[in-house]
């Protein structure tokens, strides 16, 4: 391999220091700005880079004796110092640059994924910082490019556990990286199509026919539009308009099946080698798209799982280079494949399934789990309720495909998001560049069919395929639409609007209604939230968020049956009992109340978690301490020791005089409420009183956080660590984990709203975390969802929970009823790698256990990062890979043997009436299974029965038998 040269010149210091502060977006938005207009772009000279290491002028070449050496430009100084202070790297030089420092591991391949964004931004916007700059001729000499990229790749391809680990990166990496191979020509379209459109509105339309369902007759259309609109076309448009021409021609010439091979060497696979040849040669193919997508997806499977048994790293790279032109075969063939009929769409889908999973769009295993599912297309007829599982099974296909797009490239794109908005949408056109785009067509023919059939539609606006929105849990709301499409991290939620995000934030406070792309897990907090406070909530594609960009701002109604169908609508066309159903009510009827009649508050010595247990919850402690003292009793191996801070010590110290005050920070709580309802007396706005409250908690909280701990507290607490943690306190992490009185009440859940802290060690950590966690029942968001849903917030109580960490290798968490199907007798679980698994709504791998034995995977994982929990304290961030399961085998066999005997012995342990399905926290470690909480599992009965609900709930015979020949287009 060519040694490749590394040189970045060294600035001056005082040029250093001003550079360093370009690390902000405002101030990378302005450098960009600056790039664009500068006739070099990124670059500040040419140079020889020699073999021996010397530098020489651009008309000074390398010496023969030295070697030929390499001609390109060296990058302007704020570039360089841009990747130092943040790690972005712009305008990139291959042939300048060190393979193992392009590959970047160590930060999860930043500077490989900031490459293809890049070409992807040139594309969409006139060569991006090489606006003037992309003919500085000599800057980039193309031939260098490509052989320093064969070079990378024949290097990295020798890896077996970086190709079967990152298998879908590498190959997506090929479509941009130049190796010799073909260039990525779709891309190219997409982004011609768009500036075009951008710079032309009346282009729009076609272009979104470009962008969706592109075909050969493509170009007659764009020639006909050409024609049609000449008189209002400058120069510059014709120019572009030709180029696209180009571009779309070499797109959709016919590939030459018999070149497929001609580059490959001799493989030490003779059956993939005998496969690949009759592809390659069977003529047939060419003039029937059908039978070419059945051959070519089988080819992209068998490719991807034949690649690893070569070991010649070249011969890995000729295999990726053949992967990528089946994929376009299939991409360019897939509306030829007319579906006359259903069983013909059946198998469509479950090829350009299959094809996805060539194609790393699946991971294999997940392809095994559907597989069963989409190959079921040879009977005769099937019943509804077939093919309603069908579709489901295929819906996750194209979810899982987008999914694993954007747990790959996500956090790049968010960190260019904040300084250049048009990388927004480089996710989205990885997406409709593959197969996963025609397999999503597919799949919404299949639900509008199923809809027809079952009389069960949705009723979202005006969007197309809305096949793709299904409800997540039940309820109404009516209000301003906000649509979101980029990170949610930052907005300020408002509890009367209906959001529809990319994907929810892990704090959110209350909305009044929810839809998102990325719906996390279905078992996170704030789905168990939503589902406890009928908060309608659905999910849809990023194609419907795109189309309701327009609404947004209008004021709708909108609904989420029991049986999942949705309704969006402008506020306009509600119907009068609609109107109806947000007739202002009493606020007494909306809300519960917090038992505090039997709250003991003489407890104030720390307690061992053995000796309390479920009839202490609500009196002592909160639920999670009482049930998992319960637990200890029944499971003792299952459970960690712990220690409980009561109510009794909270409240005690509560009595103490708060810091600038001449009132104990218990009384100045209840004047904050007293004075609350003065001000509503007087007539004063509910905003402007809340306003009021959360300023005079944010007051308590903050001085609550520096309180002064009673010594004979402290010293109780050493004692507990020592004599039932086993250890001195500073000596072993700890969970502290918010316990309050306000939590899992019959009809309030509380889940996720107050404060645990992670792994901490050091003695001073674990007090103040005492501290931050009494004050945590005092944020804007645990006080808003107590306010919006409780009659007395005021009060709530929080005890502590302290646990030993545990440093499971995955958790997650486990509803005992199938929160999909509905059948008390089915399980739900959703678990990811690490601590603190699925509650806070990461991609989660999520099954459905059915009371048959059957394990359904209801989504694969797609977190790319997870929590480790070091013995030193604190969390350490770490990186995985999707190519096998989270849980094994054994653990699914452990879950359902756990949830059995909780079902069976909880309810007599306790003396309890609960008949209901349980919440439980749990994780393993070295495949053994440890118990972390245990709650009921919260419904909102009032949503599940609503008569409104009711009735736009369709009664679907799901026995209905439809005969697979039936033509599926109306």
């Amino acid at each position: 391999m060519k040694k490749y040269v590394l040189f970045f010149l060294t600035c001056f210091f005082w040029q250093s220091s001003i550079l360093a502060q370009i690390k902000d977006n405002k101030g990378i938005s302005e450098l960009i700005s600056k790039l664009k207009q500068d006739i070099r772009g990124p670059y500040k000279d040419i140079r020889w880079f020699c073999t021996d290491g010397s530098i020489r002028q651009p008309k000074d070449p390398c010496p023969d004796e030295i070697g030929p050496g390499w001609q390109h430009a060296r990058y302007r100084d704020d570039v360089v110092e841009l990747g130092k202070s943040n790690h972005i790297y712009l305008g990139q030089i291959l042939a300048y640059t060190d393979p193992k420092d392009f590959w970047d591991a160590e930060n999860d391949h930043a500077r490989l994924k900031q490459y293809q964004l890049e070409q992807y931004l040139k594309g969409v916007d006139d060569g991006w910082i090489l606006q003037k700059g992309q003919y500085y001729r000599g800057a980039v000499q193309s031939e260098d490019e490509e052989t320093w990229g064969i070079d990378f790749y024949k290097d990295l391809l020798k890896d077996d556990k970086s190709l079967e680990k990152k298998f879908f990166l590498i190959r997506q990496s090929l479509k941009d990286v130049p190796h010799n191979g073909d260039s990525n020509i779709a891309q190219k379209m997409r982004s011609e199509s768009k500036v075009l459109s951008d710079e032309y509105v009346p282009f729009m339309e076609l272009r979104i026919k470009i962008h969706g369902r592109p075909e050969p007759s493509d170009i007659q259309k764009v020639e006909r539009f050409i024609i049609k609109h000449q008189d209002k076309l400058t120069g510059t448009l014709n120019a572009q308009f030709r180029e696209l021409l180009s571009t779309m021609r070499e797109f959709h010439r016919p590939i030459d099946l018999g070149s497929l091979t001609k580059n490959i060497g001799n493989l030490q696979n003779p059956e993939l080698e005998t496969f690949l040849n009759q592809f390659a040669n069977n003529v047939n193919l060419a003039n029937n798209p059908t039978e070419l997508i059945r051959e070519a997806s089988d080819l992209l499977l068998k490719l991807r799982e034949g690649i690893l048994l070569e070991t010649d790293s070249q011969v890995r790279l000729e295999l990726l280079d053949v992967s990528l032109k089946l994929e376009g075969l299939v991409f360019k063939n897939a509306l030829n494949w007319e579906t006359d009929s259903l069983q013909s769409l059946l198998e469509k889908i479950c090829h350009l399934g299959m094809a996805s999973a060539g194609a790393g769009f699946l991971e294999i295993w997940e392809w095994n789990q559907l597989q069963g599912y989409l190959s079921n297309y040879e009977s005769e007829s099937l019943s509804l309720a077939e093919l309603t599982e069908t579709l489901q099974q295929a819906r996750s296909g194209v979810e899982w495909s987008a999914s694993m797009v954007k747990a790959n490239y996500d956090d790049v794109v968010e960190t260019y998001v904040g300084f250049e908005p048009m990388a927004s949408g480089f996710i989205d056109d990885k997406i409709r560049g593959s197969v996963a785009l025609h397999l999503g067509n597919a799949v919404g023919e299949l639900g509008s069919f199923i809809a027809s059939e079952s009389s069960l539609t949705n009723q979202v606006m005006d969007v197309s395929n809305q096949s793709t929105v299904r409800g997540l849990n039940p309820g109404y709301a009516f209000g301003e639409l906000v649509v979101i499409g980029g990170s949610s991290d930052d907005i300020e939620v408002s509890s009367d609007k209906i959001y529809v995000f990319q994907s929810p934030p892990s704090d959110l406070k209350p909305v009044a209604g929810i839809a998102t792309v990325a719906e996390g897990n279905m078992v996170s907090h704030v789905q168990l939230l939503a589902r406890n406070l009928a908060i309608p909530n659905a999910a849809l594609s990023d194609e419907n968020l795109q189309q309701l960009k327009k609404y947004d701002g209008q004021r709708v109604f909108f609904a989420v049956s029991n049986k999942g169908n949705v309704i969006l609508k402008p506020e306009a066309q509600m119907s009068e009992i609609e109107i109806n159903l947000f007739t202002k009510k009493e606020r007494k009827d909306e809300r519960i109340e917090v038992p505090v009649g039997q709250i003991r508050l003489d407890e104030k010595g720390v307690l061992d978690m053995r000796s309390v247990n479920a009839d202490d919850s609500g009196k002592l402690c909160g639920p999670k301490a009482a049930n998992l003292g319960q637990l200890k009793k029944i499971f003792p191996d299952y459970v960690v020791e712990g220690l409980v801070i009561p109510f009794g010590i909270f409240r005690e110290h509560m009595d103490q005089t708060m810091s600038g005050q001449t009132v104990s920070y218990w009384t100045f709580l209840n004047n904050v409420f007293i004075e609350a309802d003065r001000m509503r007396s007087n007539s004063m706005g509910e905003k402007e009183v809340e306003n009021y409250q959360l300023r005079q908690l944010e007051i308590l909280r903050e001085s609550i956080k520096t309180m002064p701990l009673k010594t004979k507290f402290v010293e109780a607490l050493k004692l507990g660590f020592k004599n039932v943690l086993g250890s001195d306190i500073g000596e072993v992490p700890v969970f502290l984990r918010s316990d309050t009185n306000m939590e899992d009440l019959k009809d309030f859940t509380g889940a996720g709203l107050n404060l645990t802290l992670f792994n901490v060690v050091e003695e001073e950590k674990i007090l103040d975390g005492v501290r931050a966690v009494w004050a945590s029942p005092y944020t804007e968001r645990s006080f808003k969802w107590r306010q919006k849903y409780l009659l007395n917030p005021e009060n709530v109580f929080p005890s502590i929970l302290v646990i030993p960490s545990v440093d499971v290798d995955y958790s997650g968490v486990l509803i005992t009823k199938g929160i999909v199907s509905g059948n008390e007798n089915d399980l739900t679980i959703a678990f990811s790698r690490g601590a603190g698994g699925a509650v806070d709504g990461q991609a989660a791998e999520q099954y459905l256990l059915k009371e048959n034995g059957q394990n359904m995977l209801l989504a694969p994982a797609r977190e790319p990062d997870y929590n480790s929990l070091p013995k030193t304290g604190g969390t350490l961030k770490k990186s995985t890979t999707f190519e096998t399961p989270v849980l094994n085998s054994k653990n699914l066999k452990d879950i359902r043997s756990m949830a059995k005997t909780i079902q069976e012995r909880i309810p007599k342990e306790t003396k309890s009436d609960y008949l209901g399905a349980y919440d439980v926290e749990l994780g393993f470690k070295d495949d053994k299974l440890w118990l972390f909480q245990i709650r009921p599992f919260v419904e909102n009965k009032k949503a599940l029965s609503s008569d409104y609900l009711e009735s736009i709930t369709p009664k679907v015979d799901l026995n209905k038998m439809i005969p697979v020949t039936k033509n599926p287009r109306p």
